[in-house]
């Protein structure tokens, strides 16, 4: 019993700190700064930014409309349209868009998102590319912020704030939001300690020069800010670079986006594991396990500690039974959630739902891992 009493503690001090512990480490340690001052408008660098889009016809015209609309000056921007072989009109929509300042690329046959941002970053004529999603807005001033953060000659890459929005109040989109509000305030004191681990694809920037081309199976929003992490730039955090998405309503939806994401996380741990290093990259080390590695590893933690629960209530004792009580109400509460996703509920019982769904799509992804399995291509998000 003692092994076993060791076990569970293991695990649930593991979980204790990743959710919990690593963030607050990273608040008490971390340090204030001021932002740099925005450059002036004759000093705001040419972007171009660039939007993969497979079949997106129902969100690919407002999403350029609404880059063109940037407060950017004119003759400053650009826009790039990968067409990863749609055949649902997409490329006609781009086409049609009467800018000169937008160039559509036809990628054939479908390679998927990071192949189709190798093809396109030669054509650029930005100092500064920048990343967005086919379906996602950004504010009027997202990009001024974006090129305010670059303005640090430290900073290699910056990612903004997603918001994630629930149109129908349903459960995953609930969720979810309240899960990227706590990404958000990590990735804020994150950034006070040096480097992020993490951003989103939708709403990003980095220097030209520090692009690095990517094999098609790696995942852009994570090989590439640990690229520039490596290449000795910071990668930070800026919140008032906004950006609005809707939030996938169907679990099932959100749990085949979380599967395809952590399998190229994993896949992109093991190209860039020399970051693990702490004697070479410090504090960055420490940040990349635990929020990456530790994250990833978490549903085995938690199967740990429900386990050796399980045969430590057997022994009788009332303090093991208590403790395999609440685990047992917690996952039947997600069990309620998934029942009764399509309702309004409240925020708590929300969170433990998407973090079921989550971690449950983490440990397949991780079966995937292991098998070698790759994933390239992907579907518009519905």
């Amino acid at each position: 019993m003692n092994l076993l009493t060791t076990l569970f503690w293991l695990c649930l001090l593991a979980l204790v700190y990743i959710y919990a512990g690593y963030p607050l480490l990273c608040r008490l340690l971390a340090r204030p700064q001021e932002p740099p001052p925005p450059p002036p408008a004759a000093d705001l660098p040419h972007v171009t930014v660039l939007i993969a889009a497979y079949d997106e016809a129902a969100h690919i015209a407002e999403t350029v409309r609404n880059k063109l609309a940037q407060d950017y000056p004119r003759n400053r921007l650009q826009v790039i349209v990968v067409s990863d072989g749609s055949g649902d009109g997409t490329d006609e929509l781009v086409a049609g868009i009467p800018d000169a300042r937008v160039r559509l690329i036809r990628q054939e046959p479908r390679q998927g998102k990071t192949a189709a941002l190798n093809l396109a970053v030669p054509l650029a004529d930005g100092q500064v590319l920048a990343f967005a999603d086919a379906n996602s807005l950004w504010a009027p001033d997202a990009l001024r912020h974006l090129v305010a953060s670059l303005a640090d000659p430290g900073v290699g890459y910056v990612t903004g704030r997603m918001l994630y929005r629930a149109p129908d109040g349903s459960l995953t989109g609930e969720g979810c939001s309240t899960y990227m509000r706590y990404e958000n305030a990590l990735r804020g004191w994150e950034t006070r300690l040096g480097s992020i681990v993490g951003v989103d694809g939708g709403i990003d920037a980095v220097r030209r020069e520090l692009y690095t081309g990517m094999r098609p199976d790696q995942l852009p929003d994570f090989v590439l800010p640990l690229s520039v992490r490596e290449q000795g730039y910071r990668v930070v955090y800026q919140p008032e670079a906004r950006l609005y998405e809707d939030a996938l309503a169907a679990a099932g939806d959100e749990f085949r986006m979380r599967v395809r994401v952590s399998l190229r996380a994993w896949h992109a741990l093991k190209d860039k594991a020399r970051l693990l290093d702490p004697f070479r990259y410090g504090v960055f080390a420490w940040q990349l396990f635990s929020h990456k590695v530790l994250r990833y590893l978490a549903p085995f933690f938690q199967a740990g500690a429900l386990l050796t629960n399980v045969v430590l209530a057997a022994g009788g004792s009332i303090f093991w039974r208590w403790l395999l009580v609440l685990q047992v109400v917690c996952y039947l509460l997600a069990l309620l959630g998934h029942a009764l996703r399509r309702w309004r509920l409240p925020r708590p019982l929300a969170l433990i739902y998407y973090l079921c769904v989550v971690n449950m799509a983490s440990a397949v992804a991780f079966g995937h891992f292991l098998r070698g399995r790759r994933q390239v291509t992907w579907q518009p998000r519905t």
